[in-house]
């Protein structure tokens, strides 16, 4: 059948927008034609770094034909009714059928639509789609009233071989195309995908990204091995090199001897961040002083002279990254600290060095739930943890702040915890992240994720929907992961509260701003749960055991709560457990509608000399029994023994329902067993909102 081809020749796109790019361009055509009826096979996208291209097979030549069916009146309806329907749909009365229905016989006018041409229809969907394309970031060029991501120079379109005319500006679609810019410049005409991918191989591109980036994966392994050395896996890197290149070619340089005494992670950002190479490493892991670069074009010299090239550049940079290693390193990272002063946090939480004092003063608190933890180390971490800041090397090169804040706290002769917990106070920084697990690094971490959501919940800066622009969806579930993972026994709470007061103490006071401390705390509060239930599910848990145990309330102890959803989640997965839910929601459906009936609540005391039957007696018993021990397994974080205590019921409930009538004709014995029933779920609701959980 038929195939539709599609190539968009531009400027060079750039890479981070090239995936999305090819889906879209895939996605909004699906689309098209599915709304215009017409049917395909399959289709592919495929990307390179100045053509989007799209090819669907089997779409037929024509739309199918159309029969809509319209019913009319009544045949016997008014003269007058009959001639307007008739006139709507531009036919006469012979023109129309009667058909008999389970309503009597009524006209029925069909119209018959022959399908159009899959040409014409193309044509639409085509410019509809370059007229809407959804690119984060386009341009207009020229003077021409369209955008593009970047200047279009051409189009291919072309339906079982024939040219779609298309027009998108100064652009009208044909069947020529390029190659290379620099190696195969000259235009070729194309008939179809397969014709264009192998010209336009042997015009030195290479269609598909995932070939180019196996090309450079081997390629690059093979260079290294020749020299005894192995490349740096860096996935993401990767994909960005493989979408600046039509036609990889892969080099391998020198990095010289001298500036190998840099940190490795200085060397590597630079390598990476502005010139795009990969680090090779020694046998024992070790950084080489040899880089991989991938150039996008052959030369008759095989290389030698892109290969010296970029040897000068990276040469110049390594010279600026040394000489910022050895100015940051005269002054000591005590005396940074003033300098914090300058920088602003956030216009209404004031300074990074006020940000800092703060932190020095709450990291110890924090310091206190952390097992092993020096309340003095974490203070002085704390205080100089956003001390690089003010360095030169993390202006160059921002992704290495705090951990060239370990480097220059080692340099300074500080506690190897103190310079370890600068490094890791960013941390987890998402969901792959390691989790610090060091007592002083957990402290200054936590204070730092601590102070930052305080305070921008303190301005009512919260996130909203899909917008979170300081990040505070990610520091709450660092908090989390700080929390869970290092099984500490903070009360959220109270750290909320001690947050807050360091800011009124440091001059910010948010009651100004009608930002109460508890209207804080409960929002953040909130936040850190709803937070945690994302995190929980993410990890398999059952998000109605989730929401059973949050709706208790009141519970700001995170490693409390994990443990009674574990609990939980174990007991229900028992039959004594799963019965006892059963018979819990067979209680509270009982109690819920016999209250409706009476307009009245039936939860008050059980008269004991109303319990008739022997069963009904032994039930109450057991939950006398039961509920303060349930109470004092909570208290003292024993959750599988209230469990254990909540198996014990699910005999006597059974029993109850087996042998007792609730809806007695006694109405004082009837209210009294519906009280008895209210204990139940009230007992049950000491370990969880069991309404809240399915099955």
């Amino acid at each position: 059948m038929p195939e539709l081809f599609i190539e968009i020749l531009s400027e060079e796109i750039p890479a981070r927008m090239q995936g999305r790019a090819a889906d879209d361009l895939k996605r909004l055509v699906l689309i098209g034609l599915k709304e215009a009826g017409l049917k395909f096979l399959s289709a592919e996208s495929f990307v390179t770094p100045r053509r989007l291209i799209l090819v669907v097979d089997g779409i037929p030549k024509n739309q199918p034909d159309v029969r809509e069916e319209r019913r009319g009146p009544k045949a016997d309806a008014p003269n007058k009714a009959i001639q307007g329907f008739l006139a709507a749909n531009g036919l006469t009365i012979d023109q129309v059928e009667r058909r008999k229905t389970q309503r009597g016989t009524f006209l029925f006018a069909a119209r018959e639509t022959s399908g159009r041409s899959s040409t014409d229809v193309l044509h639409g969907i085509i410019e509809g789609v370059l007229a809407a394309f959804p690119w984060p970031k386009s341009m207009r060029w020229g003077g021409y009233r369209v955008r593009w991501v970047r200047p279009m120079h051409s189009m291919v379109c072309l339906f079982d071989g024939n040219v779609i005319p298309a027009r998108f500006g100064p652009v009208t679609a044909g069947n020529t195309t390029c190659g290379h810019r620099f190696m195969a410049p000259a235009a070729f005409a194309v008939c179809g995908f397969a014709d264009y991918r192998d010209k336009l191989r042997a015009a030195k591109v290479m269609v598909d990204a995932a070939e180019r980036r196996a090309l450079i994966v081997e390629a690059a392994a093979v260079l290294a091995a020749d020299v005894g050395l192995g490349v740096k896996a860096d996935p993401g890197l990767l994909d960005e090199v493989a979408g600046l290149v039509e036609w990889p070619v892969v080099l391998i340089g020198h990095i010289g001897e001298d500036f190998m005494s840099l940190p490795p992670e200085v060397l590597t950002g630079a390598m990476r961040a502005h010139q795009k190479y990969f680090a090779l490493l020694t046998p024992d892991g070790g950084l080489a002083p040899r880089f991989i670069v991938v150039a996008n074009m052959e030369t008759k010299d095989g290389g030698k002279a892109v290969t010296v090239g970029n040897e000068r550049v990276l040469r110049a940079r390594l010279s600026d990254a040394r000489y910022f290693w050895d100015q940051d390193r005269s002054q000591t990272l005590a005396s940074r600290v003033l300098k914090l002063g300058e920088r602003i946090f956030h216009a209404k939480l004031g300074t990074d060095g006020e940000k800092a004092e703060r932190l020095a003063k709450l990291a110890p608190i924090i310091a206190a739930a952390i097992p092993g933890c020096d309340k003095g180390l974490a203070a002085r971490a704390s205080r100089y943890a956003k001390a690089d800041l003010t360095t030169e090397m993390v202006g160059e090169f921002p992704e290495l702040q705090g951990l060239m804040g370990q480097y220059y706290a080692l340099n300074d002769g500080e506690d190897a915890s103190v310079a370890e917990a600068i490094a890791s106070h960013y941390s987890p920084v998402g969901p792959g992240d390691a989790c610090p697990t060091a007592p002083v690094s957990v402290a200054v971490a936590l204070a730092d994720k601590m102070d930052t959501l305080v305070g921008f919940f303190g301005i009512d800066e919260k996130p909203t929907g899909s917008k979170d622009p300081f990040a505070l969806r990610r520091a709450g579930l660092g908090v989390i992961r700080l929390i869970i993972e290092n099984g500490l026994r903070l009360p959220l709470g109270e750290t909320i509260r001690e947050s807050y007061q360091l800011y009124a103490v440091g001059g910010i006071n948010f009651r100004t701003m009608d930002r109460d401390e508890p209207v804080v705390e409960g929002e953040l509060l909130a936040f850190l749960a709803d937070r945690l239930k994302v995190h929980l599910r993410e990890q398999g848990v059952r998000h109605d055991l989730i929401s059973a145990v949050f709706a208790l309330g009141g519970e700001d102890d995170l490693v409390r709560l994990l443990s009674r959803v574990s609990a939980l989640q174990s007991f229900l997965s028992t039959k004594d457990g799963s019965n006892l839910l059963t018979a819990y929601k067979r209680a509270s459906n009982i109690v819920r509608i016999e209250e409706k009936k009476d307009g009245t609540r039936h939860d008050g005391a059980v008269d004991p000399d109303l319990l008739k039957q022997a069963e009904e007696r032994a039930l109450f018993d057991r939950l006398e029994d039961a509920v303060p021990r349930i109470d004092t397994a909570v208290a003292s974080d024993g959750f599988v023994q209230a469990m254990a205590v909540l198996a014990e019921l699910r005999v006597p409930i059974d029993a109850f329902f087996d042998e007792v009538t609730v809806n007695s004709d006694d109405m004082a014995l009837r209210a009294n067993r519906l009280r008895l029933l209210s204990r139940i779920y009230m007992a049950l609701g000491g370990v969880a909102d069991f309404s809240r959980i399915e099955g």
